[in-house]
């Protein structure tokens, strides 16, 4: 989606929604001071407009069977790009996957997978990825730790920019002094 024309109040929208999607419109509407009605009709128009594509609960992985996450670099033997949207719908299509990106560099896909534990991603790479005619090589790295900023930062000629130190201004330069004068003899000036 390209960049839209958001207002002030649209950017209030979607910063406040960022801290807690779970507000009521009518709390939204208070937060960024609309009338209800008007503030419904905004998000739906947000929403329609593709700006916004979902709230989400972010969940413990523990708590729901997630043993081990993992990161899989995949790059393709060829880089048509029916092979490159086959093979994204296909990764898309796998439950364990969080997360999918296409990048550019030695690797063509990173891949945020979720799973019970070592067998399960073991079994993963083998059945769902090194099957597949069009990959050339996987690397497997395990993820320790997992954390996500709470808000994307909004870009947008409305929204106000974050906050960045003034940087420390370096003290003004004395003149120096002729050779003369700083030994104590008197300089004539022209």
């Amino acid at each position: 989606m390209a960049k839209t024309d958001l207002d002030r109040i649209d950017c209030a929208l979607l910063a406040a929604l960022q801290k807690d999607g779970r507000l009521s419109n009518k709390e939204l509407a208070a937060a960024v001071g609309l009338a209800p009605s008007s503030c419904h009709e905004r998000m739906r128009r947000l929403r329609a407009i593709g700006v916004i594509r979902g709230i989400h609960a972010e969940l413990e992985p523990a708590a729901v069977g997630v043993g081990l996450q993992a990161l899989i670099a995949v790059r393709l033997k060829q880089h048509s790009r029916d092979l490159v949207e086959s093979f994204r719908e296909h990764v898309l299509s796998l439950h364990e996957v969080l997360s999918l990106f296409h990048v550019a560099g030695a690797d063509d896909f990173l891949v945020h997978v979720v799973v019970r534990d070592a067998n399960h991603l073991r079994d993963l790479a083998l059945d769902a990825f090194t099957r597949r005619d069009e990959v050339a090589h996987l690397q497997t790295s395990l993820v320790f730790e997992h954390a996500r900023a709470p808000e994307m930062p909004l870009y947008l000629p409305e929204a106000p920019l974050p906050a960045v130190p003034a940087p420390v201004a370096a003290a003004p330069r004395r003149k120096r002094k002729p050779a003369a004068a700083a030994a104590g003899k008197r300089v004539r000036r022209r």
